[in-house]
Order: structure tokens, then sequence, then C-alpha cells
């Protein structure tokens, strides 16, 4: 049996009939495609998308957020469901490059469908054709393979039915998913062929559920059960595997303390008496406490990312040993660890069948719940600061008053800025959705977009978006789409007139936040040094088609959130607060080079302290 189909509406046939299943549970894998139409996709996959509008297409305001949307979506949806996005050739296409590597660092799937130049040649140079003078054989999409994880370029229609298995395969699987980058030129989206009808079919691909090596297995509880001081690092994969009730009895049970990455925050809940919250360069001072001492470091589906280890400083221990439970090989054998090779939920069950009784010393338990009650009390002060009564007030009342706001089961939204070594320390994360943060690319102008594509994920639940100035300013527009879309969540726009965080890390290697703040150039100096720049990010914000209520205090933003709830289109809250006042660091280092040699004395102070700090790395 063969179908005439072009290439464009054989792509969106296959699309539509993929599903995934996890533990008996199945679902459609796509659920629809993002989009902005060019001369390099409109005849092709926009005439595609036409024809099938039960593969429902959402249009969106900018490519790379287009990205963000979906990634946002697959992540809430713990990687079983995604999206397609498709753009024009050029700088459509290119505008999704930091959509694919922030994709791909974070391991979450999403597809792109970039238009191409033609195949044929035959009117080359098209407009936005880059040229080349030694092959005629690339084009700006070739950009997009160091980003991906598969790459393909489909030149003749019959590759379609070779390449599109190979794309499942990919976004499909637990180790190797990320961004997956489907090149169409955009005559071969138009051309026709003979398909085999087979190649439309229903197909459901299979989420399995990896079990490590036994003898590995048997290996690692026997350095578990000698251990005096053991800590758990839970990463991302904790969340996605859906094992945080599994790392519940586990921790419960023998007694292990538990401390968080960015994308492991709520894999336990912040009140259970084993978990030390954040852990990290911005993690909480009882769980850098805890890692500097430890002997045995289990590492729960953790990319041990520089801010995980503070720069491969915290884990002290002269004899520490690490076990790593990880789907991706390639991550279970970081830090010269034992791998076990294997998805978290049934390694995590079998790791606590063959451990026995084992539990750690009554002593440490008690010392870890003693821990967990000091800081949920200290963030209780932190959160009370000033009462946030004078304005501009602390982003630390501004994330206390969300955090009690919020219901268990909605989710918060973050990306780049000073909030996100704030959020990783404050945050009292009470469900496995609940946190949502994006900090393996750290992208500002990822945080509205998200806002949008975890709604769709999750209508069920609320969605709150905190976002800075600088990420506001650099992408705001897909709450025209949320408007466009029915899509309602809450967005609170927090103004300090200027970039905090990197101010702050200028501070830090005595360069006085130079180039980080939003002011005029004076005359006499040559600097941004003058008056604050007269933005109304509120009124712009309301020229979107948001509803806006502006905030100045503790007292005045909960009553905003309260009113947003009640809203029936996207809310944007905004708040102003204070440049300088952020949560302190607990005696945890990030290592960022400071320069040599200098003729400003902070910057020569500064790359002091960086030496003594040097010479706590360790080597693994």
């Amino acid at each position: 049996m063969k179908k005439r189909l072009t290439v464009a509406q054989a792509t969106i046939a296959f699309l539509k009939n993929q599903y995934t299943e996890r533990d008996g549970i199945e679902q459609p894998y796509f659920a629809g495609c993002f989009g902005i139409f060019g001369h390099g996709n409109v005849a092709g996959l926009g005439q595609a998308l036409q024809e099938n509008p039960d593969f429902r297409y959402y249009q969106c305001r900018n490519e790379q957020s287009m990205v963000h949307t979906a990634v946002a979506y697959a992540k809430v949806k713990n990687r079983l469901s995604a999206f397609a996005c498709t753009t024009s050739i050029g700088p459509g296409a290119t505008n999704m490059l930091t959509g694919a590597a922030l994709a791909t660092i974070n391991r979450i799937p999403v597809l792109l469908l970039p238009g191409d130049i033609f195949a044929t040649r035959e009117p080359a140079p098209v407009l936005q054709q880059l040229e080349s003078a030694v092959t005629q054989d690339i084009s700006v999409n070739d950009c997009f393979k160091p980003v991906s994880k598969y790459w393909d370029r489909i030149n003749r229609p019959e590759q379609l039915i070779y390449a599109l298995p190979e794309v499942m395969r990919v976004l499909t699987s637990p180790s190797e998913t990320g961004a997956v980058t489907l090149s169409m030129p955009q005559d071969v989206q138009t051309h026709a062929y003979d398909f085999p009808a087979s190649l439309f079919e229903k197909r459901v691909w299979h989420i399995p559920r990896s079990r490590p090596d036994s003898s590995l297995l048997k290996k690692a509880a026997g350095w578990i059960s000698k251990a005096k001081q053991p800590v758990i690092v839970a990463g991302g994969g904790t969340i996605y595997s859906g094992a945080s009730e599994a790392l519940h009895r586990f921790a419960a049970q023998t007694g292990i303390p538990v401390g968080e990455t960015f994308a492991g925050k709520g894999s336990v809940m912040y009140d259970a008496p084993y978990c030390i919250g954040g852990l990290g360069a911005t993690g909480t001072k009882y769980a850098i406490e805890i890692a500097n001492e430890a002997d045995v470091v289990i590492g729960i589906g953790t990319r041990y990312s520089d801010f995980t280890t503070a720069s491969k400083s915290i884990f002290k221990n002269s004899d520490v040993k690490f076990v790593n439970i990880n789907i991706s090989e390639f991550d279970a054998h970081k830090h010269n660890a034992l791998p076990l090779t294997g998805d978290a939920k049934v390694t995590l069950e079998e790791l606590l069948s063959t451990l026995g009784d084992y539990k750690v010393d009554g002593n440490y338990r008690q010392r870890v719940a003693g821990m967990n009650k000091a800081w949920d009390d200290e963030v209780t002060q932190i959160y009370a600061e000033g009462n946030g009564t004078v304005p501009p007030i602390d982003q630390a009342v501004v994330i206390g008053t969300l955090n009690s706001f919020m219901n268990r089961e909605d989710i918060m939204i973050n990306a780049s800025g000073s909030a996100p070594g704030d959020l990783h320390k404050l945050w009292r994360a009470t469900d496995p959705k609940n946190f949502h943060l994006e900090y393996g690319y750290s992208t500002m102008g990822y945080e509205i977009a998200a806002g949008l594509g975890a709604k769709m994920a999750a209508p069920e639940r609320e969605v709150y978006v905190i976002c800075g100035d600088g990420g506001y300013l650099m992408n705001n527009h897909e709450i025209i789409t949320s408007i466009q879309e029915g899509v309602r969540f809450t967005i609170l726009l927090l103004n300090n007139n200027g970039y905090a965080s990197i101010g702050g890390l200028s501070e830090s290697i005595g360069s006085e936040r130079f180039g980080t703040r939003y002011r005029y150039r004076e005359d006499q100096s040559g600097q941004l040094s003058g008056e604050i720049l007269p933005v109304d990010l509120a009124k712009n914000a309301e020229s979107l088609g948001a509803v806006v209520i502006k905030a100045t205090d503790a007292a005045s933003l909960q009553a905003a959130l309260a009113s947003a709830k009640q809203q029936q289109r996207t809310t944007v809250i905004y708040i102003e607060t204070h440049l300088h006042r952020t949560v302190k660091g607990y005696n945890a280092w990030w290592e960022v080079p400071v320069a040599e040699v200098s003729t400003s004395p902070s910057v020569q102070k500064a790359y002091e302290t960086y030496k003594e700090n040097k010479k706590q790395q360790r080597i693994f």
C-alpha cells in the first residue's frame, strides 16, 4: 500500500501518529506545532499543517521563544510529550539556536523543523542563503549540529522514510534526548512521493525503565553501608523518572540527607526531616556543611554542573566516593563514580532492597533533622525581614510572599538573574513540579515563554513566572500568544533597573558593576552613570494585552496575587525591587576567572581571593 503525499504532508501525518507509553500509561507524543511562516516553509509545512487541523498549529511571535515554550511543556510532562517547531530559512532558523542549546543542555526533547535552501540549487543564491566559496553543501542550518542530539537534512523525499524513525528514537530516549533538528529544503517540502502507508500507522514508543548491573548495585550497597556521613544529590532526572516517592522511601528509611540541584528541587518536600535543601554554590549553609563532610555522595539524575559542585570545591572529604544513578552512561561516570546506569525510580528501589536494614547513625539523622528545622526558621526570618513595607522591597520578600500564597501543586518558573540563587536557597518546594527553574543554560528570556508552555502542559495548575527586567526586555513576546490562545498565567515582573546578578558578580571580581545599570550616558564621564532610563515596563506589558497590576510592598503584592487569580487572561504584576539587597551566600564558591593583572585595587584584591579559592578545587 502506498500513499502519495508531499514531504511536508508526510512529516505531519507521521508525527500525529506517534505515541509514548511508560508504566502502562499511553499518550500522544506530539501536542502540536509552534511556528512562524516565511518563504522557506509556508508552501511546505505551512500547507501541510493547514490540511491537518487535528495536529494543532500555534502562532508564535519569536522563534527562540517558541522553542522555550516547547521545552517548558516537555519538562512539565516529564519528557513523555513534546512539540514540534517550524521556521522559515535564514534568521527564522538561526533564531532557534539558543532554544536548541537550552533543550540539549537540559536533556529536554523538542523537534525543530527549519526550512532550508533549495536542494536543486537552481535558483541559488536564494533570499537569506549563506554562500560559501568552498562548498555548496552548507547552510545556516548546519549551525544546529553541535546543539542537536540528532541532525539530518532531507534532500530527497524517500530519505524521510528512514529519518523520521531516527527522530523519534532520539526524542523518546531517556538517555539521549534533547533538540532534534530535521532540516527541510523548501523545495523538497513540496515534492510528492509514494510513501509506504505503514509509515503512517500508529506507533507506540515504550519508555523503558532500565536497570543497573547487579554486581555494581551490590558494590554500591557495600560502599553506602560503610558510609558514616553519606549525602544524596537529587537532580532533574529524579523528577523526569517520577522517582520522588521512591527517593522519599529511600531517604526516610536510611536517613541519608537529600540536597537538591536547581533541576532537582522538588524531588523531596522541603519539610521532610532528611531534606537539606539547595546544594551547591547557591545552596543552604547546612547543605554545604553536609557536602563538605560527605564520605559517600549518591548522585541521582544529576550532571554535576559547576553550580552543584561549587566548581568542584564543595566535596572536601579526602576519602569521598561517588555513586551515580543516571540513565545516561555519560553522566553516570562523572567524578570517577561507581556508575549505576539505569532509571532512577527502579534503581533506587533495587538499591534500597539491596541495602537491607542499613541506616545512618542516629546522631547523624538527628543532626540533619535539626538542620532542616533550623533552615526553615531562617527562611521564615529572611522572608519577613523588613516586612516588605518600604519600597523598593527586597527580592526575598517577593519570593516569600509568592511562596506563601501558592497552592502546593502550583508551578513557579524562573531562569536567570539574581532570583535563581535566592530561589534555590529559599523556596519551599511542595510538589515535584512546583519549582521549575531552567539553569542548565540560564537563559534570559526563557521565563515568559516557559509560562505559556507550562500552563499548556498543566492547565489545571496555576502558573507563576518570576521575571526580572533584563529577561523581560529580552523576550516578552509570548504574552501575545497567551492572549490569543486563552492560556492564562501570572507574571511577577521585578524591576530593579539593572542586571542585578551580573552586577553582583562584577563587584565580586572587582569591576564595580561596570555596564550593568540601566542609566543614561553622562557627557562628562562618558560612562553609563547618569539618571535611570525612563522605560515603563508596566505600560509595555499592558500594550501586549496583559492585565497589569502594580504592587509596592508585601501587602499590595498579596492583594495583586489574589486579583490575578480571578482574571481571565495573563496578568503582569509589576513591582520594583532593591537592586543591591539579595540573599547572601554561605561559604561556597563559583569559579569566574579574575584578571591576573590590573591597575584597579579592587581587581587586584579579587584576584588574591580567587587564588585562595582555587586551592580548594578537587580532581576526581
